[in-house]
């Protein structure tokens, strides 16, 4: 029996420039953006509907964006984290609800929003 149940809430990935990004998910594919940090005009990040989060990092030189972490709604956040714990997942310094997993997958562990 699983220790909760879960979903993927979103998927980061890093890019080395947004702009170009929002441009294509916005004309091509008609996605929109539900949340930015930063100045609206040069974000550090966007959050498109569907479950989509560019982060940008300048330093980044490959030729298509790189994964970021798994963002995770789940119906117990303790019992996933201490479920992870027990697969080899470590806590990482980005907060309490982040974890690293033995293959270096991050996941970032979100609450339930009840409405």
């Amino acid at each position: 029996m699983p220790a909760t149940q879960a979903f993927l809430d979103h998927a980061a990935f890093f890019v080395r420039d947004i702009a170009p990004h929002l441009v294509f998910f916005r004309d091509a594919l008609g996605m929109t953006v539900v949340k930015v940090d930063g100045d609206p005009q040069a974000p550090r990040q966007v959050w498109l509907d569907g479950g989509l989060q560019l982060i940008q990092n300048a330093d980044f030189a490959g030729p298509e964006g790189r994964f970021g972490h798994l963002g995770l709604i789940c119906k117990d956040v303790p019992a996933a984290i201490a479920a992870a714990i027990a697969h080899g997942g470590q806590p990482i310094a980005k907060g309490p609800h982040w974890l690293e997993m033995p293959d270096g997958l991050l996941l970032e562990f979100l609450p339930e929003k009840k409405a």
